[in-house]
Parts: structure tokens; C-alpha cells; sequence
């Protein structure tokens, strides 16, 4: 299977989270799963992505 690699604007978009959260969530280490190609490049695997909204949606089920 193929997986769909996204830029940080790809996965902003996709999960609706501007570029400056996304960057800090990777800083920080909360955020989807991400890959650097390269010094500055950095990217995500679509799956990634939707197992980490998924795991999200899933805590926050827990806590109601």
C-alpha cells in the first residue's frame, strides 16, 4: 500500500490546524508523527496523520 506523504501545509489542511500549531506540536512532540527529508524538509504519512486524529478523537471520548 501506498501512503500519501503531506507537507505541513498538506496536514494543516487536512486536519484544519494552522502551520505555526503544527510546528509547535512537533516541538513540543504532541502532534501527528512526522519525517524530515533532508535539514529542513519536513513531512507526514497521511496514515500518520489520521491514526493521530483518530487516537484524539478517542481521548477525548475517554474523558466524557
Amino acid at each position: 500500500m501506498v501512503d500519501n506523504i503531506l507537507t505541513t501545509s498538506d496536514c494543516s489542511k487536512v486536519t484544519r490546524i494552522p502551520v505555526t500549531t503544527l510546528r509547535w506540536y512537533r516541538h513540543q512532540g504532541t502532534g501527528p508523527k512526522s519525517f524530515r527529508l533532508g535539514p529542513r524538509k519536513v513531512f507526514y504519512k497521511e496514515s500518520d496523520v489520521m491514526a493521530w486524529l483518530d487516537q484524539q478523537y478517542n481521548a477525548d471520548q475517554d474523558t466524557t
